[in-house]
């Protein structure tokens, strides 16, 4: 069967169906390239940014700077360059900002939701309809009659559909979930890096304030 006659076949349910598999592989393949860029780079940008910063943080910033796409060094910025903070007003800027690139992480997510959603029930949706077309063309004693045609149609409508609300729903499924585990492995290296960052800022801070001390 033809790519052509295989979406005939499946009736009304099939275009909605063709759209929502559209969307899927697009919005899958951004998020890819997204979490590809990420998942290369971002370890060895934020330890490198952090030896930086040890021995000199203007270094760090501008290093930084080179590598804004990534979401974790957007995060460490709104933190840096921060004009002398305390502690707190640092730790503070780096939960916020933290917070402000949740949505990037999260994108299309609900999306997803949607389509895992709809997609198997536009597929049961197909099914009914193909049942009602196979049923409203059967006629008792009309057996191998004009009639057939409308019977198998119905059925082939009924399967069709089915399978389709399957494949996108599964299909997108699948990366959705990988996208999740991404997504929650990335929480964790931002508190992780953040705190480290912290810490180190903290470090920092109290030795500029004892060397000032120490000059009064």
């Amino acid at each position: 069967m033809s790519i052509v006659n295989f979406f005939k076949a499946g009736g009304i349910v099939a275009w909605p169906l063709l759209v929502f598999s559209l969307a899927s592989v697009a919005l899958i393949a951004e998020r890819l390239l997204f979490w590809f860029r990420v998942n290369r780079r971002q370890r060895r940008v934020v330890r490198d940014a952090l030896k930086m910063y040890q021995q000199n943080p203007r270094n760090a910033i501008n290093y930084l700077q080179q590598n804004a796409d990534l979401p974790i060094a957007k995060i460490f910025l709104e933190a840096l360059e921060l004009d002398r903070p305390n502690p707190e007003e640092f730790r503070i800027a780096l939960e916020s900002a933290a917070q402000a690139e949740l949505p990037t992480l999260k994108r299309f997510n609900s999306v997803f939701d949607t389509i895992v959603g709809i997609s198997p029930l536009l597929g049961l949706l197909g099914t009914i309809l193909g049942l009602m077309t196979a049923f409203s063309s059967l006629k008792i004693g009309d057996v191998g009659g004009s009639r057939t045609t409308g019977v198998t149609g119905g059925i082939s409508e009924a399967l069709v559909s089915t399978v389709m609300g399957l494949v996108v729903a599964i299909f997108t499924l699948f990366f959705a979930n990988m996208f999740r585990s991404f997504y929650q492995r990335q929480l964790a290296l931002i508190q992780e890096y953040g705190g480290q960052l912290e810490l180190l800022y903290r470090r920092q801070y109290e030795q500029g304030r004892d060397v000032y001390a120490a000059s009064r």
